[in-house]
């Protein structure tokens, strides 16, 4: 026990540049992510006099369009550096950040939603993930334990400093411009100076490289691929199933009669148990691979839905946000590591553009989807039932993905 701490006190030590700037990117990412757009929502559904059905069809139509352009400005890692890329994405997200509380209508609101969803959620998370799967390859599972943990770090604290800010302001509008202060000038300069030194590769990551590897993909390969979407049909299980919860927050709480601080107090459990589960993620992907934990990372996000519609007590929203934790924690590292395993890693910015796009989508048809079935009068809990059979189905799908990808790169899974 003291070995294996010492080793990763020491892995921690040597890489803590580059393990730093991933994680500054995901969390600054926040500030695209539904949950820190879902803050503001009900003043932006008063400012622009939105129903909540007409809320979440521009958040689809908006986050559908950053899905489509992701592709394109994802490519730009296989072209640059990630610190060249970062350096244009942050002020984009700060100026996504100024518009929203700024938009004359509902058009520029659209607009300014779509360059939080692009260069928040998306680009951010690209670039972090795409950087630290290239920097790293013996202990890939490790760094993209430590850089996962941004996000929910930013979803503990983040809603609760809004709220903050907004009681001692009484204006919504504060919050966002001080994010956007926030990351050009202390985000920004930060991540760009960590990322400027390229990691070199040490001992143990050569070794990795000298073990027979999958060969390198093209993105036109890639989209031929029937695998690709096989994976797809399991892994954009959970940003869909997350962000509705997100989105529909205050629907629920309406719903269930929960008080909202309540339901906000759930979130640091939900950011503790992504961050312990993320570790035990890292550790097992680097000692067994991706591929063996595929079958199973589906498991805790089925429960966690099974629990959001059949507990109605408050303490069943506590259950919920630490199995949904549990399944970020295995699934966010898992989806850092897996496509290099997958499809290899000279295009893995283009390629992970691609899988980034379909969850970015997938964020976007959550809300909208769900939003109409509520207006037809099919409530959350009873889709949460259909979100459940979702997720079993689907590690059905991944167990039998994960021997076909293994059988074809020489790998029998035991």
């Amino acid at each position: 026990m003291s070995r294996a701490f010492s080793q990763n006190i020491a892995f921690l030590v040597e890489n803590a540049r580059w393990l730093v700037a991933g994680f500054l990117l995901t969390l600054f990412s926040s500030f695209g992510q539904t949950f820190f757009i879902g803050l503001s929502g009900n003043a932006l559904r008063e400012t622009y006099h939105l129903s909540g059905g007409a809320f979440g069809a521009l958040y689809m139509l908006a986050t559908l369009a950053s899905a489509a352009s992701l592709p394109f400005m994802g490519r730009t890692l296989d072209l640059m550096p990630g610190w060249k890329v970062a350096s244009f994405t942050m002020p984009l997200l700060a100026a996504g950040c100024v518009l929203i509380t700024q938009a004359p209508n509902v058009a520029v609101l659209a607009l300014a939603l779509y360059i939080l969803r692009l260069f928040g959620q998306g680009m951010m998370t690209e670039i972090a993930y795409t950087e630290i799967g290239r920097w790293f390859v013996a202990n890939r599972g490790r760094a993209m334990a430590i850089i996962v943990p941004g996000q929910p770090a930013g979803t503990a604290v983040l809603p609760i400093i809004v709220v903050l800010i907004d009681a001692a302001s009484g204006d919504w509008h504060r919050a966002w411009q001080l994010s956007a202060l926030v990351l050009v000038l202390v985000g920004l300069p930060l991540i760009v100076t960590l990322m400027r030194v390229e990691r070199l590769p040490n001992t143990a990551d050569v070794t990795a490289r000298a073990r027979p590897m999958v060969r390198d993909w093209t993105r036109a390969e890639v989209l031929r691929d029937p695998v690709l979407y096989l994976l797809l049909a399991g892994l954009l299980a959970p940003p869909f199933i997350g962000t509705t919860i997100f989105f529909h927050q205050g629907y629920l709480t309406e719903l269930r009669g929960y008080s909202p601080l309540a339901f906000a107090a759930s979130f640091p459990v939900m950011s503790a148990a992504t961050v312990i589960f993320g570790f035990v993620s890292g550790g097992l992907i680097d000692r067994y691979g991706s591929l063996r934990l595929l079958p199973f990372i589906l498991i805790p996000l089925g429960l966690a839905a099974l629990t959001l519609a059949l507990v109605t007590p408050v303490w069943g929203v506590y259950v919920f946000m630490l199995l949904l934790g549990v399944s970020s924690g295995f699934t966010g590292t898992l989806m850092g590591a897996l496509w290099p395993e997958v499809y290899g890693l000279a295009n893995l910015g283009g390629i992970r553009a691609i899988i980034v796009a379909s969850m970015v989508l997938s964020t976007a048809l959550g809300p909208g989807i769900t939003g109409v079935l509520i207006d037809l009068g099919i409530g959350l809990p009873v889709q949460m039932l259909g979100m459940a059979a979702w997720c079993a189905i689907a590690s059905l799908i991944l167990a039998t993905v994960a021997r076909r990808i293994a059988a074809r790169a020489g790998e029998g899974l035991a």
